[in-house]
């Protein structure tokens, strides 16, 4: 690869390379993909994309809920206790959005066009100071 390394990075020395690739003798090219194995890489990528999203997502329920000192075993089964938590009423550990956000944030909670997520990211005690 050392031939082609050039300084300068643009279209011109860009052509200049592959025309001098092209033209060596025992350069050896790489078969085009089939639809198959284009197809067969795609679900592999989307695959490894939708672990990496749920991974992300595990440890960041983890890591919200460890902030009320609710913890669980560290595989997805710990998750799933986790996630039980969270709709159970009677569990005091969590509280309640209602409870943190007081009397008059659930009155404006009423008015449609504002959300729960708006009235947490306008009181500092929820900010992250972004």
């Amino acid at each position: 690869m050392t031939p082609y390394v050039k300084w300068q990075k643009n279209d011109a020395t860009n052509a200049e390379a592959i025309c001098e690739a092209v033209s060596r003798a025992n350069m050896r090219f790489v078969a085009t993909k089939t639809v198959k194995q284009q197809s067969c890489l795609m679900l592999h990528r989307a695959r490894h994309l939708l672990i990496r999203q749920r991974t992300a997502v595990i440890n960041a329920i983890r890591g919200h809920l460890a902030e009320f000192g609710i913890v669980a075993p560290v595989e997805r089964n710990g998750v799933e206790e986790l996630l039980a938590v969270v709709p159970n009423a009677s569990d005091q550990r969590l509280p309640t959005a209602s409870t943190r956000l007081g009397h008059c944030s659930r009155r404006l909670e009423l008015v449609p066009s504002v959300s729960l997520l708006s009235l947490l990211s306008s009181r500092p005690e929820f900010s992250t100071n972004r």
